[in-house]
């Protein structure tokens, strides 16, 4: 059975810095793309960041160059590094981890966390 565990969720405030960890097990493996996903507060969940079965990382356009996406295959632990955080960013976060290609939209075939909540203050 497939789980995600998210922690390193918090409050901070503007320009700090967080970094988020998503642990897998279940038989969630490198075949797998591994994404960030967030959603605030009266918005659609809306993609972050991920890392393909390549190790190729890819981000949205909103989080480039302020998140970064890290993967310790040992550990089967995921990463979200989040710099230069703002206010916007406050959301829950979550984990997912996509039996096939990556996509901004996963329909099926996807396993989610539980989330871990980021908020931001000014």
């Amino acid at each position: 059975q497939v789980q995600l565990v998210e922690s390193g969720g918090g409050s901070v405030q503007a320009g700090g810095s967080l970094r988020l960890s998503c642990a897998a097990s279940g038989g969630v493996d490198s075949t797998y793309c591994m994404m960030w996903f967030r959603q605030a507060p009266g918005k659609e969940r809306a993609g972050v960041g991920y890392i393909d079965r390549n190790g190729d990382p890819g981000y949205a356009d909103a989080v480039t160059g302020r998140f970064t996406v890290s993967k310790d295959n040992a550990k089967n632990t995921l990463y979200l590094q989040m710099n230069s955080l703002k206010p916007e960013d406050t959301a829950m976060y979550y984990c997912a981890a996509l039996k096939f290609q990556c996509t901004w939209r996963p329909l099926d075939n996807v396993y989610w966390g539980q989330g871990t909540r980021v908020t931001v203050s000014s």
